[in-house]
Formats: structure tokens, sequence, C-alpha cells
């Protein structure tokens, strides 16, 4: 079985180009012009990032061996009919689980994996589909550089031949656009931070995937100050076995005054760029916090109000109208009759 996975990962994977799919591409549905779009996709426990700029779209990993149709589903939803690039960022089944099934389904233009041989049905799975599509993956090392359309996409790690962690093996891709910029650390531990700072790469973003899904193996305090990020992504799932994130990770980005989401509070984190900023959808600005708007009342038989406020661990407060799918099991610090009324104390709208 062992021969089998590195003779198969020797014929696919090539260090420069990538063969095409025989499939004809269809073309994209663009995002609003002048935009790049990133989705943080909620897979639970998992990692899954969709990022748009005009016709050309980029997946960087998909979830576990269940979440693929979840994770094509959702591409369909977003009018995605072909995918520009295909991402894995290490073996490891939560990140590369439905991979798979995305690229037997989309066609595919090119795949990019770490050159690293792994033994598990899973990865097997993934290079199947590749060599099955007629595609060649591209082996992932720091320095690389591609385009989104006019958004350049460049590879800071792997920077190493070899790890003692596979996590270490993790794509770590930045994307820019405009003034702003996004980084993706997969799984990246800290020995892989530390070798991007030594290669001296601007590592500077806006946006933040944090690594490891918050665990405190990732995120160094020198790697998090050379980021810089205003905000920061945790992929993760709710009561996980792992206590992600850690308590230490979070501090470290409560210190920096970084604003956090978490797809286990926030559900798909969908976040567009304009060149200038970044703003993350359904979030309201304080621009339009400032605006008086018209709400409906949400008020019980008892006169009370129905909307149910709740401020999480991070700080960040919350509020949840009936209907929403995560109101019953909310437990509300403090009640609102009006979204404006929320809105007017500092509270936003849960995402569901």
């Amino acid at each position: 079985m062992k021969k089998f996975i590195i003779t198969l990962l020797t014929i696919l994977l090539v260090t420069t180009g990538c063969s095409q799919s025989k499939e004809k591409p269809s073309s994209t549905p663009s995002v609003p012009s002048g935009s790049l779009r990133v989705h943080f996709i909620d897979v639970g426990q998992a990692d899954a990032i969709l990022v748009q700029r005009g016709e050309d779209s980029m997946l960087v990993d998909a979830g576990n061996n269940d979440d693929g149709e979840k994770i094509i589903r959702y591409l369909s939803q977003q009018g995605i009919k072909k995918l520009s690039v295909v991402m894995g960022t290490h073996p490891h089944e939560d990140h590369i689980g439905g991979l798979d099934d995305v690229i037997k389904y989309f066609p595919v233009e090119r795949v990019y994996l770490p050159k690293v041989n792994h033994t598990t049905k899973t990865y097997r799975d993934v290079l199947t589909a590749i060599k099955n599509k007629n595609l060649k993956a591209t082996a992932a090392f720091g320095g690389q550089t591609f385009n989104l359309e006019d958004a350049r996409v460049e590879i800071l790690a792997p920077n190493s031949s070899e790890y003692k962690e596979l996590n270490d093996y993790s794509i770590v891709s930045k994307i820019s656009f405009g003034d702003t910029a996004f980084l993706l650390t997969g799984d990246a531990e800290m020995l892989s931070e530390q070798e991007m700072l030594e290669k001296g790469f601007d590592l500077e973003a806006n946006v933040l995937k944090v690594g490891h899904h918050g665990s405190h193996s990732s995120t160094g305090d020198k790697f998090l100050r050379a980021v810089n990020p205003q905000m920061a992504v945790i992929s993760v799932g709710a009561n996980n076995d792992y206590g992600h994130p850690h308590r230490e990770t979070l501090q470290r980005l409560n210190d920096s005054k970084i604003k956090v989401y978490q797809t286990s509070q926030q559900g798909t984190i969908v976040m567009t760029s304009d060149g200038k900023r970044v703003e993350v959808q359904g979030e309201i600005t304080e621009a339009e916090k400032a605006v008086p708007k018209e709400s409906t009342a949400n008020v019980g038989n008892d006169g009370k109000g129905l909307i149910k406020g709740n401020i999480n661990k991070n700080g960040d407060k919350i509020y949840h109208l009936p209907g929403q799918q995560n109101y019953d099991r909310t437990k509300p610090e403090v009640w609102f009759k009006t979204e404006q009324e929320a809105q007017a104390a500092g509270f936003r709208r849960a995402s569901r």
C-alpha cells in the first residue's frame, strides 16, 4: 500500500506547471465588480475556504470526508461552475476530506499540494481523483506565486523538505488585492511560522486565518506581530474534543486588539475587499449604527422584549431574533424589543 501511495504521488506531484482538465470550463459569475470575496465556510472542526476574484475561484481545503456534498452545494449556490485553483494545505482528513468529491464534480485547472507522503485512504482518494481527471498537482513551496485575475497569491510555506509534524507541511498562502490582504495558514505551527519570519516574507495582512483551529501550537507572538491583522478568523467546531480555540491563542489575539470571528459562533463568514478595506457580510458598520432605522417590535404578551442579547467569551455582543436557528438555545443576558434598540446598545445580529 505504501509503495502504491509513493508511486502515485510521484506521478501526480510536479514542481512546475500542471495539466488542464479535459472538461471545457464554464464561466463563473463574477463577484461584485472591483471586489475580492473570501468565504470561510462553516464545516465544524475543519477548514474550507473559497476565494473569488472576478471569474477566477480558488478553494483552499474542503472539510472532513462527510463535507464533500456540503461544499459542492455551497459552491454551486455561489454560482461556481469551475475552479481555477484547488489547494489542499496538508493531508489531514479535516482539511482534504471533501477534496476528492469537489475535484470529481467541478472542472479544475490547477491543484496544489505539499510534497509529503501519507498513507490514509482519505489522501489516496484525493490523489486518485486528481489522476482520474488527468490533472497533475503542483508541489507547493515558499516563494511560488500566481494570480486570480488581478489578485496576487503568494505561497509562503512550506519552506523545508521534511518536518516531524504533518501540520508544518501546511501550505500558507497570502492573497493580496489592492491595499488589502488575507493570510491563510492551514494548520502551520510555530516552526513553520519561524521559517517564514526567517525567510523575510511580507506577512502583513488585514485578515489572518488563525492556524490549527486556534491551537496554542500556532499563532506565536512574533508571527502575530509580523502579520499585524485587524481581523482574525478561526475555523472551529463548537464544543470540540481538542478545546480549540485555546485560551492562550485567544489571549494573544485579544491583547493585540484583533477582532476575532469563529465559525462555531458566526457560522460561515464572508468577507469582501474593495481593495481599500475589508467588510464582513451582515455586520453593521459604525456609519449604519449612527443612522436610525425603523424596526419591527418583538414584544411578548407580557410586554417584554423577545430579542435575546448575549455576550460571548470574546466579548462580542450578539442578538438573536425569534425564529433564528440558535434562538431557543441562547441564554439571554438582556432582552430587547427592537433591532434598533439592540444595535444602539452595541449588539450585532446573529448570523443564524
